[in-house]
């Protein structure tokens, strides 16, 4: 059975074996004569050519402007046997491909044409598998026309040549009034021309393709006249009946302005996500479309002009032009220097509002992040009004604001990140921010911050690092258990627990990822210092050879070349590597000064405070205690109060 999927295949197959074929363009006298040359220059016999016509020919004697035959030929593709390659199906539609390009089967034909100055006879070839015209059809045809004065002799050569073109053949008594006569009718608003031909009687001349032009012109057809229909009327006359000639030309309206959106306006449409492995994460629901400022939107297609018509008479008929729209520019949203393009003028979400296109920067989730949200992803900022349920992440270019509580979730965004009800991460929680993280609480959740982390009531046993400074005040702003880690301070009413129960890990003094960054640029520059002094010693061995000209063969030649050219990588590398290392140094160098642990109230048994890399380990309760460094020991001061940090907030928003 062929189906689309079938026929779509043996298409592109066929397409590909198209963009392959070699034709030839061929200009002739004949059609014979173009086919044989055609014939030639392909290097196939004139049956295995497929051909176009381009121009027809006009070559008779009675023509008033003879025409070349111009033709484009191609080697006629061979018929697949079934099975010889591909599927069955494949087969069968092929083979039905090309049973409707083949031509259908046609006799070759003996026509007869009386003209004023003789008779004309013209063979025409017969096409595919019909049969050819014999001489008894052509002296029959002539008998038919009350010709008999022309023998055998004279028609057998055209007979046999066979070029399909009026020959010639000689000359009868021509009786000038009884000649076929025409009119025509002119109808459908002067859209439409019929030609009525009343038949010749003895000794009358036919009518040619070329007069019939000349008659319509002379009778007000001026537009529309089709040649061809002409053409066909001389071979096969068709007398006595309206014979359609001329078609007007119907005006075209322009088709109207249209937007062209780059994006998915239907926001009902969910486009769920498939893992590697086939199954559907419903997680992922692709609801939010995100841009980038300076992407294109939406192009305005212009309205087209309308294209007038003509009558068979030559009135123009005028067509209307296509209607024009205004373009949907909306909030955040500009034309390009094109003039039909729309561009987001900003990040974030791209939106169809009122007929118009908005690129809005903040993104309101009215609720919870949950199966109905599925995860969030957006270039821009995120307010979510509930809370962020176990399993879901949400992650931004901007900040991000969730209302309520986050569970075991993912929170990542390059700005700040404010969570009004705390953060219960269940162990598996994480939530990075590139600025700051302000919260309630946060409990057993892996927690990053570029720059501060800034707690009202408390952190319980989770990690935590922060860039500058991590800071607990309020009624319970406690710390307990959970690893923490700040570059310049961290504050808090209360230190750990009683009796020790988790364990607290103080870390001030340093930044982790700048140590960590470090350490790894530090050993790779080592490594790279030791390559290259390997490297310079090859390198230089090479060269002393090279000049003593001693046994120096191409293949040490080309190794003298790789030991140069990664001589040269080296050094590149190393450069850029001491160059940050320096950058780290300079950076650690300025917490030289810093790092220190405050508690306001109580400081538990068990803490360990950790200041650069002196460890201290508090033995016995202490109340109301700054710990800093000093003289390389960790002291134990009096308290210091909070700085100004302590009542900083995110920008656009309240202390409360």
């Amino acid at each position: 059975m062929v189906n689309l999927e079938k026929i779509r295949e043996v298409m592109a197959q066929q397409l590909e074996e198209d963009k392959s074929r070699v034709f030839v363009e061929i200009s002739a006298a004949t059609l014979e004569a173009a086919l044989q040359d055609a014939a030639i220059q392909l290097g196939v016999s004139a049956r295995g050519i497929d051909y176009e016509v381009l121009q027809r020919g006009t070559s008779s004697f009675f023509a008033l402007q003879k025409k070349e035959w111009r033709i484009r030929a191609y080697e006629m593709r061979k018929g697949r046997k079934k099975g010889a390659s591909g599927s069955q199906a494949k087969d069968e539609v092929a083979g039905e491909f090309e049973e409707a390009q083949l031509p259908e089967d046609r006799n070759g034909e003996a026509l007869v044409f009386c003209a004023v100055d003789g008779v004309y006879l013209k063979i025409t070839p017969p096409i595919g598998d019909g049969s050819q015209a014999t001489v008894d059809d052509a002296v029959e045809k002539l008998r038919e026309r009350g010709i008999t004065t022309i023998n055998e002799q004279i028609v057998r050569p055209i007979v046999t040549a066979r070029k399909g073109e009026y020959v010639k053949v000689g000359m009868y008594k021509h009786n000038p009034s009884n000649d076929a006569m025409m009119s025509v009718d002119i109808t459908d608003q002067e859209m439409k021309a019929y030609l009525y031909v009343s038949p010749p009687g003895p000794g009358g001349a036919d009518i040619s393709s070329d007069m019939i032009v000349a008659f319509l012109k002379n009778n007000r057809v001026s537009a529309g006249i089709s040649e061809d229909r002409a053409r066909e009327f001389q071979d096969h006359p068709v007398y006595k009946q309206n014979y359609l000639v001329a078609e007007g030309i119907k005006p075209q309206d322009g088709a109207d302005a249209k937007i062209l959106y780059n994006f998915e306006t239907d926001r009902s449409k969910i486009r769920l996500k498939e893992t590697a492995s086939g199954k559907v994460d419903f997680k992922e629901l692709n609801l939010i479309q995100n841009v980038v400022e300076g992407q294109p939107l939406a192009q305005k297609i212009l309205a087209e002009r309308g294209k007038g018509g003509k009558t068979v008479t030559g009135k123009y008929l005028e067509a209307k032009n296509g209607r024009d729209i205004p373009l949907p520019l909306g909030k955040n949203t500009k034309l390009a220097d094109d003039g039909v393009t729309i561009v987001a003028e900003t990040n974030g979400q791209v939106l169809i509002i009122n007929n118009k296109i908005n690129v809005e920067p903040v993104l309101n989730i009215e609720g919870d992040v949950s199966l109905k949200t599925g995860n969030i992803m957006f270039l821009g900022t995120v307010f979510v009004s509930g809370n962020v349920e176990d399993g879901f992440s949400v992650k931004a270019s901007g900040n991000i604001e969730v209302k309520g509580t986050v569970g075991k979730s993912e929170l990542d965004a390059e700005g700040d990140i404010v969570v009004g009800q705390g953060i219960a991460g269940k162990g598996e929680g994480f939530v990075r921010s590139g600025k700051s993280i302000w919260s309630k609480f946060i409990e057993n959740t892996r927690v990053e911050a570029g720059e501060f982390v800034i707690v009202s009531d408390g952190i319980i046993n989770s990690t935590v690092s922060a860039n500058k400074k991590i800071l607990c005040q309020g009624k319970r702003a406690a710390i307990i258990g959970g690893t923490l880690t700040a570059a310049e301070e961290v504050h808090a009413k209360t230190l750990g627990s009683f009796g020790g129960a988790s364990e607290t890990v103080i870390n001030v003094g340093f930044d982790p990822r700048s140590k960590d960054r470090f350490d790894a640029v530090s050993a790779n520059l080592l490594s790279a210092q030791k390559e290259l002094e390997e490297v310079q010693l090859n390198f230089n061995t090479l060269m002393a050879q090279k000049k003593q000209k001693k046994d120096f063969s191409e293949e040490k030649e080309l190794a003298l070349k790789k030991f140069g050219e990664r001589q040269y990588i080296l050094q590149t590398e190393i450069e850029e590597m001491e160059i940050e290392v320096k950058q780290i140094q300079d950076y650690l160098n300025t917490l030289k000064n810093k790092g220190k642990v405050s508690a306001s109230v109580k400081v538990f048994a068990g803490v360990r405070v950790v200041i650069r890399d002196v460890t201290e380990e508090v033995r016995t309760d202490c109340k109301a205690t700054t710990f800093y460094l000093e003289n390389g020991l960790v002291r134990y001061g009096k308290y210091q109060g909070p700085d100004e940090d302590m009542k900083k907030v995110p920008n656009g928003y309240t202390a409360d």
